[in-house]
């Protein structure tokens, strides 16, 4: 027989998670009755013992947090505060701070067996103004609470939606940016070798078809970026032939490992276009990744000219500029971009980011 187990209802779902809320409430509330507590006792009455300030302001501070916590649950509180609006609000908050103290004197009261209202009228108009500027001072607090929760759940969202429409706005900029030189290189191949060029067009057709739609998405599997880069070499493969070899190490167990889509996109490119391709004997493009514990660590190396000439020193240039500005808006400040260039010739280019575990 096959056990159903029944989901809670989202309105008890929610009664739970405000029960944790107004829980945290109330021992903010025994803290400022502490707190208030320990000024009455210094400033009025150093001659009575502390046990009677402070249970007379914990009993009035738990009986005002009943009345007006779980009253503004029961008044429907606005998603921006966390408390009624307009007139109903303020009249909760009267009849909490004016019933609190009623109450809760009642309370101390009947625990010292003893009655408050004895004492002289200046007494008791004394302690009637500490008690409501007090409940206006902690209730003004729980109300600014709310709204500075709700106003920085609102940045969050912000920057979140922020973060979205950047790293879109970067991929339009990478892909157009990409395919302009494959263009370039086809129109010159075309004057000089007519069947490849052909060739050329075919793969590029094949790259496209097989680019469209993981560049739509903001990140994907490492393995598929390590699958773009081969199309993208294979296809420039056509035009330098034997002057550019390169070398993919995607370790197996990286393979899953989610990175931006076309992060390496730009990087691989630079090193044909600057490296490679103003090297008469060519050279060699190495794509590889490592894990170095929590770190996922990518790295584009060519035995090109290096730095000078058309090539950006210091990585300054349009790709790695895109290049960093992904990594901060995927990573923030966890990720680094290092330029590299060995004293033997070529470049490198490490890239380390947190790895998902």
């Amino acid at each position: 027989m096959r056990n159903a187990i029944t989901p809670l209802p989202a309105a008890l779902r929610a009664i739970r998670l405000d029960s944790l809320d107004m829980f945290r409430h109330y021992l903010q509330t025994l803290a400022f009755s502490l707190a208030i507590s320990a000024v009455l006792y210094f400033t009025s009455s150093p001659d009575k013992p502390y046990e009677v300030p402070m249970v007379y302001s914990l009993c009035i501070g738990t009986v005002s947090w009943a009345i007006i916590d779980f009253g503004r649950h029961l008044i429907a509180p606005s998603a921006e505060s966390g408390w009624p609006s307009g007139l109903s609000g303020m009249v909760l908050t009267a009849f909490g701070i004016v019933g609190g103290f009623l109450a809760g004197t009642a309370a101390a009261d009947a625990w010292f067996g003893w009655s408050s209202w004895d004492q002289s009228p200046a007494q008791l108009r004394t302690t009637w103004v500490f008690s409501l500027l007090a409940g206006v001072a902690v209730c003004y607090y729980f109300y600014t609470q709310g709204r500075s929760s709700y106003l920085h759940g609102k940045m969050q969202e912000a920057e979140r939606q922020a973060t979205e429409a950047r790293l879109k706005l970067l991929e339009t900029q990478l892909e157009p940016h990409m395919l302009f030189n494959t263009l370039a290189n086809l129109r010159a191949l075309i004057a000089t070798d007519p069947a490849a060029a052909l060739d050329m067009l075919d793969r590029m057709i094949a790259y496209l078809r097989a680019t469209l739609g993981a560049s739509r998405t903001a990140e994907h599997p490492l393995a598929a970026e390590f699958e773009r880069l081969r199309d993208y070499l294979e296809l420039i493969s056509v035009r330098m032939g034997p002057r550019l070899r390169y070398t993919l190490d995607l370790p197996p167990e990286l393979a899953a490992q989610p990175v931006p889509t076309l992060l390496l996109q730009p990087l691989v490119e630079n090193s044909i276009k600057h490296g490679l391709e103003p090297k008469v004997e060519g050279g060699s493009v190495t794509v590889r990744a490592r894990r170095q514990g929590a770190w996922l660590q990518l790295e584009v190396a060519d035995t090109g000219v290096g730095p000078g000439g058309e090539r950006p020193s210091g990585g300054s240039g349009f790709g790695q500029t895109q290049v960093r500005e992904r990594l901060a808006a995927a990573y923030g400040p966890s990720a680094t971009m290092e330029f590299i260039a060995p004293d033997d010739g070529g470049t490198r280019t490490l890239l380390t980011f947190p790895a998902k575990t």
